[in-house]
Parts: C-alpha cells; structure tokens; sequence
C-alpha cells in the first residue's frame, strides 16, 4: 500500500505541475523555482512533514520534497549557529542532492547530442 501512496502523491505533484506549465506561459525555470519555494513554505508552515509521512518518496521525490530539506537543513542550522545557519544550512543539508545533479548531467550531456527545441 505504501507504493499505491507513493506514486498518487507523487503523481498528483507531477499533474499539477504539468497543468502548471501547460496552461500558464511561465518558463520551466520559474516552475522549478516555484516548486522548490512551495517546499520550503509548507515545511516552515509545518504541512509538508505529516504529508512525507503519509506519501513517502511519493513526496520527497519531487522538488518540493528538495524545499522540504532546505528548509530543514535552514532550520536546524539557525538552532546550531544562530544567523549565520541562514546562510549555511541548505547549503550542507543539499550538497548531496545538487551534486548528484551536477554530476549526472554532465554525464548525461557527454552521452547525448544536445539540440535546441523547435517550436
């Protein structure tokens, strides 16, 4: 049953983003953004942590569930370090996650030829 959660959650994420980015004309970029700042905001709200728990990677896959752990890399930094936390603690709760990114990429970008999209 975990799965089933999972991938609804999930899912329901991923549709709303999609009707996001078909019916406005914001540009993926935005979006992302977007997605990541929603993260942050309901897990400072406190909405986002019973939702990971009840949908699992359902809501940790996503970009929101990347805001989710900048904001709590942001927060326990501030508790440990005060205003400089600010600063530093999406930074060291994310390396993993944007380095992986980076590393995959560049990977992907040295296997595939890239092209521009034609409209």
């Amino acid at each position: 049953m975990d799965f089933v959660k999972a991938f609804v959650c999930g899912g329901l994420i991923c549709v709303l983003t999609q009707i996001l980015m078909e019916k406005t004309k914001l540009m993926p970029g935005r979006i992302m953004v977007i997605l990541v700042t929603t993260g942050v905001v309901l897990g400072a709200v406190g909405i986002y942590e019973p939702f990971v728990k009840f949908a699992g990677a359902g809501a940790t896959v996503p970009l929101t569930g990347f805001g989710n752990v900048l904001w709590k890399g942001m927060k326990k930094a501030i508790d440990e370090q005060g205003f400089l936390g600010l600063f530093t603690g999406g930074f060291t709760s994310c390396a993993v996650g944007v380095s992986a990114a980076l590393i995959f990429g560049f990977i992907a970008s040295l296997i595939f030829e890239p092209r521009m999209k034609k409209e």
